[in-house]
């Protein structure tokens, strides 16, 4: 049983209408709401991440479902669960993280139990006003595929933290940098959805690129038609990580070309072509997804 069969299970047992995209998007309230977790062993190592950065990462990659949908972050709640020889100086930093990376999101409330590992949870509400909110379903033929900034840089960092004695040395490095302490695309976001009139798609690449255009593929029921030469990546990064490398937390979406005179920062990847669901990757045709993709319950 992987993740995605999971979701599939939760979606036609509820018969919801909220359940499919980054952010569940509730209308009649004016907000976009998401929860994420981070496991202990699963999601990080505490040899590899320090309780501020694991705070920071907290907040960043909730904040960055939020910037999925094109709300601005607001509110955020976090709950811990802790195995009881934590001390004093774990909470301290964790939340000196959180305190950073949340800015201008108010964090109002949580809960603190106790566990055998560290689980993490925390739950984050958007505002929707003067913004035009995504969904994956929104692709259509004739969109361009755009993306925020580079791709492959966590996998890598995750990589060099397995390899490296003294990981924390090398918090400067910037591949290991992107994974401790990603960057939600608040900005990226904001530009599109300050600007956009028409429907349109977009998602975050906590499971990698790759995943991230079959999921659009699939929703919107049309070709993702990419380049692989156009994605933006450091020239030490194989494709094969760019592409199905987690937890970049950069942005793609699928967007009318008009709207591309009016931001800036991005890079085109490929076209929306009509066509039944599936990516081609420099014209090689893909119905679903490589058994490589990022997943959470990977043997």
């Amino acid at each position: 049983m992987k993740e995605k069969e999971f979701i599939q299970i939760i979606k036609s047992t509820l018969n919801s209408p909220y359940i499919g995209d980054d952010c569940a998007y509730l209308k009649d309230l004016g907000i976009v709401i998401s929860q994420d977790s981070l496991v202990e062993d699963i999601h990080f190592k505490k040899e590899f991440i320090t309780p501020y950065q694991l705070g920071y990462k907290t907040v960043m990659v909730n904040v960055s479902d939020i910037c999925a949908s094109g709300a601005v972050p607001e509110y955020i709640t976090i709950s811990l669960s802790l195995p009881k020889d934590t001390d004093n100086g774990f909470i301290e930093d964790f939340y000196k993280g959180v305190k950073d990376a949340a800015k201008n999101v108010q964090v109002a409330g949580g809960d603190i139990t106790g566990s055998d590992k560290i689980y993490i949870s925390a739950a984050i509400i958007g505002s929707v006003k003067g913004r035009k909110i995504s969904s994956r379903k929104n692709a259509k033929s004739g969109y361009k595929i755009i993306v925020s900034g580079e791709h492959g840089n966590s996998a890598k960092g995750l990589e060099l933290l397995f390899k490296k004695d003294s990981p924390h040395d090398g918090i400067n490095n910037k591949f290991i940098k992107a994974h401790l302490m990603p960057e939600a695309q608040i900005e990226f976001s904001r530009k599109i959805a300050e600007n956009i009139r028409e429907d349109y798609a977009m998602m975050d690449t906590s499971d990698g690129l790759a995943d991230a255009l079959f999921q659009i593929a699939q929703a919107s029921n049309c070709v993702m038609d990419i380049d692989t030469g156009k994605i933006p990546h450091d020239p030490v990064v194989d494709m094969r990580t760019v592409l199905y490398g987690g937890e970049d937390y950069q942005l793609v979406a699928a967007v009318p070309e008009c709207l591309l005179q009016k931001i800036s920062d991005y890079t085109i990847i490929g076209d929306i072509k009509e066509g039944s669901a599936s990516v081609n990757f420099d014209g090689k045709r893909f119905t679903e997804p490589d058994s490589s993709l990022f997943n959470h319950f990977k043997e």
